[in-house]
């Protein structure tokens, strides 16, 4: 593993006994997802010592994995061949390891194939019975700093659904209340008994799950946006697109960057598949703590001319009027088109590379920032934060995080083939930005 040594692994269980015979069914979108998997680190300082104490987190988390019992689960098929986590309190795996340089160094230096190192993964084996679905990594880098790394399945969970883990776990450690505790409830995202599946999102989904994309070496670069050059750059483009956010406009900025690179569709069109959380886009919400998946992809396309030679406030206002179209029905006719695949017995249909396999944007503006514990780490914030979404294809894929800086910035996570992120740190739109480059390549 190069620059990070794995010194020691445990199993950690909740604090409380999971009651007998527990079960967790997860739903359609969750075993849409089952080819992927997510791998996040969050980067903190700590006052320099000998060694980080380990214990008294492995007691806090402990505590929390008792709100977790699909956590420290294992898969299991039920009766219909669907996936079941039997909630046997089996533990999740800890690894802790040391990493052969500085915090500093390792930000400046490591590339997207050593950052997964931090989070070190097992893919899922024929038989999942024993095998532990989520596993957290604390990494010590020489000289003070942590990296606390997240790996699941994304048949389990989302982005929000991981960090929200993580975040209780914090929550817990200072003795304060859990602000978003886990909602299994995989039926508030049940099909309807009235099912709607003529809708774009349904036409979306049918074409994806027969897509067979390319298998190509890819890069991931990530860029750092400070607050005021995203404050600036709204305020430039403000007359073509007022109402923008800060995901609107950086998704503009990186696909009018790279559509020029990409060959456009048969009918002259570029297109972007993005991705937002619609936890709270239901009429009803379900609450921010739902365990499970809550993103929908949608498909938009704009004629060759109009997205690379276009202005930025124009293409960041038809990403703006896009997403602001994505409502209810759109997300549930997909829950309802999953439902449709059903085969006899009730058994879902396979999984397909949600991630794809158009280049595909993610949204992560709702995301909450876990703090560090204030006795331990110097900055309570994090100094960094990576998420990694494991068997993407096709494309790429742009994930626009929230920044430690907090206000207006952003940091995006950039995941291409590799001959196009060499042209895409090059360019000048992106460059006038200013933005600090990782060198994860």
């Amino acid at each position: 593993m190069g620059r990070v040594t794995v010194n020691s692994t445990l199993t950690v269980v909740s604090s409380r006994p999971v009651r007998p015979g527990l079960t967790h069914k997860l739903s359609g979108l969750d075993h849409a997802m089952g080819l992927h998997s997510i791998h996040m680190v969050f980067y903190y300082r700590n006052n320099p010592a000998p060694s980080f104490d380990l214990d008294p987190f492995r007691a806090s988390l402990a505590e929390v994995l008792s709100m977790y019992p699909a956590v420290t689960g294992r898969l299991t098929r039920g009766e219909d061949r669907n996936w079941v986590v039997n909630c046997n309190d089996a533990g999740i795996r800890v690894l802790r390891t040391t990493v052969g340089t500085t915090l500093d160094e390792w930000l400046q230096s490591a590339d997207g194939d050593e950052e997964r190192d931090l989070t070190v993964w097992e893919d899922m084996p024929q038989d999942p019975r024993i095998w532990s679905p989520f596993r957290i990594q604390v990494n010590e880098f020489e000289g003070g700093g942590i990296a606390i790394g997240l790996s699941c399945t994304h048949l389990h969970a989302d982005p929000t659904c991981a960090t929200l883990l993580l975040k209780s776990w914090s929550e817990s450690h200072r003795r304060e209340a859990i602000a978003h505790p886990p909602f299994f409830h995989p039926s508030a995202l049940a099909a309807r008994p009235v099912p709607n599946t003529e809708t774009k999102s349904a036409d979306y989904y049918a074409a994806k799950s027969k897509a067979k994309p390319p298998s190509l070496k890819m890069a991931t670069t990530t860029f750092r946006f400070s607050d005021s050059s995203i404050k600036r750059c709204l305020e430039e483009i403000h007359e073509s697109c007022p109402d923008a956010t800060p995901f609107d406009l950086l998704a503009a900025l990186f696909w009018t960057a790279l559509a020029p690179m990409k060959s456009p569709a048969s009918d002259d069109k570029h297109s972007l598949s993005v991705c937002i959380d619609f936890r709270k886009l239901l009429h009803a919400p379900i609450p921010y703590g739902y365990f499970g998946n809550a993103l929908h992809f949608s498909l938009l396309s704009l004629d060759r001319e109009e997205i690379e030679n276009g202005r930025l406030g124009n293409v960041t206002e038809l990403v703006r009027r896009h997403v602001s179209s994505i409502d209810e029905e759109e997300c549930r006719s997909v829950i309802d088109w999953l439902e449709s695949r059903k085969g006899e017995g009730g058994e879902y249909g396979a999984p397909f590379r949600m991630y794809g396999p158009e280049l595909t944007c993610v949204s992560m503006e709702h995301m909450v920032i876990p703090r560090g514990c204030e006795a331990v780490f110097m900055d309570a914030k994090p100094v960094h934060i990576a998420c990694h979404v494991g068997n993407v294809e096709g494309e790429g894929l742009i994930m626009v995080l929230p920044s430690p800086e907090e206000g207006l910035a952003r940091t995006v996570m950039v995941t291409l083939p590799e001959e196009q992120m060499a042209k895409l740190c090059k360019d000048q739109a992106i460059l006038r930005l200013e933005p600090t480059v990782g060198n994860q390549q």
